[in-house]
């Protein structure tokens, strides 16, 4: 398959995140800069929320109590998680109001150990699938050649370890894999193959209690996380390019508030920047008109310079810089830490993606069981309409108070042998 086709169906991969990744000039004459610099990078499918629970708060995930999602958001808080184990299982339609057969499937887990009363390190896994359906592939005369199963996915293994009560670190290792072109596109002497690659994950997080009212039951407290995603090296498909992965920093805070014995109240806030280069941009005085420069002058860039220069690269400055940071708000309402119900806005810059969108949640745990279900309120048109709208994504999460009740019949302890201690008895 000619290059020509390669790079199209690249460029169709990376923009389904990438609501308005087609960069526009401006051909005002105005000196004002282009319309739209959005970033593009490899496998952007890495920076899509796989937990319904956040994508019910508008895409907050770093610094809201933890679960078995949290290898995704930041492993870290894993070390601090309540229960011993837990297990979650989330499908995401894509393009749902387009095509049928694309989406998201996603599972982690975890399990805490350590002392018997001190289980203070956890390690966890995760594993994403992307499936892009079924393609029609044709070559440079448009005549068909065939069929393809674009796909892609990751795994990753973590371990997270508290540091005091309040403050927990983890680090986590992921091989990620992109067959963006498989079938019958692949022949006729095609230089092209999948893309693979590694990266690391880490993370950190910090909890302080603020207030305690015996008597009311009204509590209150703090949470703060930091995540770097994805950090790792770049991704070739065998065309001797080579493209940065969505490497990402992320910061969030939540406070949540205790009402009563029955109702808790949270309010989150992550913010977002990938850590790759920005589109650049150079002024042509003659046609008074701006003309991109040569992709190949971004991605040549290590990874190392382009991380590090990608807080101080883009085209307008300061102020271009602060417009690739994306902002998520979020709150959560719990009754009896039951049934719940979630609401969110996701905003990005109209430079950078114009992804702007509000979200709803709701949740019901039983036992050790919990559903979420997270709705995208359809927004947006044409080229700017979210490939999230008018979806429902949901997960299943299954939560472990004591791993023993698992592992040991009655819920006994595993230090203990039960014929033993029989035998005593006697």
């Amino acid at each position: 398959m000619n290059k020509v086709i390669l790079k199209s169906v690249a460029l169709l991969a990376l923009g389904l995140v990438a609501v308005k990744s087609n960069a526009q000039t401006n051909t005002g004459g105005s000196g004002t800069g282009p319309d739209y610099t959005t970033i593009t990078t490899a496998v952007p499918f890495m920076r899509i929320s796989p937990d319904a629970r956040s994508g019910g708060m508008g895409d907050v995930g770093i610094a809201i109590s933890p679960d078995a999602n949290a290898q995704y958001w930041n492993l870290s808080k894993l070390a601090m998680a309540e229960q011993e184990a837990g297990v979650s299982m989330t499908y995401t339609p894509w393009l749902k109001d387009l095509v049928p057969d694309i989406f998201i499937a996603y599972i982690s887990g975890y399990a805490k150990f350590g002392e018997e009363d001190n289980k203070n390190q956890a390690v966890s896994f995760g594993l994403r699938y992307f499936n892009l359906g079924s393609i029609n592939y044709t070559n440079v005369d448009a005549q068909p050649i065939g069929t393809g199963n674009p796909r892609e996915f990751s795994f990753d293994i973590g371990y997270s370890r508290k540091l005091s009560d309040n403050l927990a670190i983890g680090v986590a290792g992921k091989v990620i894999h992109s067959n963006i072109i498989n079938g019958a596109a692949n022949q006729n002497g095609s230089t092209y193959k999948p893309g693979t690659s590694a990266a690391v994950d880490l993370g950190m997080f910090y909890t302080k209690e603020l207030k305690t009212n015996e008597q009311t039951g009204q509590s209150s407290s703090i949470n703060a996380g930091l995540s770097l995603t994805n950090l790792g090296n770049k991704m070739s498909y065998g065309s001797g390019r080579k493209d940065f992965l969505p490497t990402n920093l992320g910061l969030g805070v939540a406070y949540n508030y205790t009402i009563d014995e029955f109702n808790k109240i949270t309010f989150a806030l992550d913010a977002n920047k990938l850590l790759a280069p920005s589109p650049h941009w150079i002024y042509i005085d003659s046609t008074e008109d701006y003309s991109f420069i040569d992709v190949e002058k971004i991605n040549n860039k290590s990874v190392v310079s382009g991380i590090l220069g990608s807080f101080s690269d883009a085209s307008g400055g300061a102020s271009e810089e602060l417009k690739e940071v994306m902002l998520s708000f979020g709150a959560e309402y719990a009754y009896q830490n039951q049934f719940f119900a979630r609401a969110g806005y996701f905003y990005e810059s109209r430079m950078k993606g114009d992804r702007r969108f509000l979200s709803l949640g709701v949740g019901v745990k039983y036992s050790m069981f919990g559903l979420n279900l997270a709705y995208v309120v359809p927004s947006g048109s044409g080229i700017a309409r979210n490939p999230l709208s008018n979806t429902v994504r949901f997960s299943l999460i299954f939560d472990v108070d004591k791993l023993n009740t698992i592992l040991l019949p009655n819920g006994k302890d595993s230090k203990k042998d039960p014929k033993k201690e029989a035998r005593n008895k006697k």
